[in-house]
Parts: C-alpha cells; structure tokens; sequence
C-alpha cells in the first residue's frame, strides 16, 4: 500500500537544495520536538514503529516540514494513548 511520505520516481517536487553546514535544528522548538519524541519512546509511551506510522498518516505531510510533523504526529499519539485528551493538545501551541 502506498502512503503519502512515498513519494519515489515522482515528479514536481523540486530539486533538493542542500544547505553548507546546515545546523542539525534551525529553531529551538525543532530540538525540543527531537527530545520530546525521545523521552516519550524511552518512556514506552510509543514505540518508533507506531510513530512513523503517525508520521505517515498526517493529512499534511507535504505541506508541513519535517519537525511540525513529527509534534503533530506526537500530538495524535499522545491522545490516542490516552496520555493527554484532544481538548489539552488543542490548547497547546502549534497543536
């Protein structure tokens, strides 16, 4: 089954722009997401496999960048656990 993030051999989506000496995160709010996400799988409250398959199932893959992503796909994790409710991660910033 394909899914949105597979996108090999397609066309329109640009040339790859690489950035010299790209930071490993351009915001501070991107490394949080990164330890965010670290905590939450070392705690075992999802694993990487479940993760990617939030990743993968976001409406707006395309449109989003690569750490909005991930705090979304944090975010529909973290309510389908049950950790926090969808009224919480609506009152989030960014959620």
């Amino acid at each position: 089954m394909s899914r949105m993030h597979d996108v090999g051999g397609a066309d329109g989506f640009g040339p790859i722009v690489e950035e010299p000496d790209e930071p490993p995160f351009h915001s501070d709010w991107e490394a949080h997401v990164f330890a965010m996400n670290r905590a939450l799988v070392a705690g075992g409250v999802y694993n990487l496999d479940e993760f990617r398959d939030a990743v993968e199932q976001l409406p707006g893959y395309l449109t989003s960048s690569y750490y909005e992503n991930w705090f979304n796909a944090m975010c529909a994790l973290l309510v389908r656990k049950g950790v926090l409710s969808a009224d919480e991660v609506d009152h989030v910033p960014g959620g």
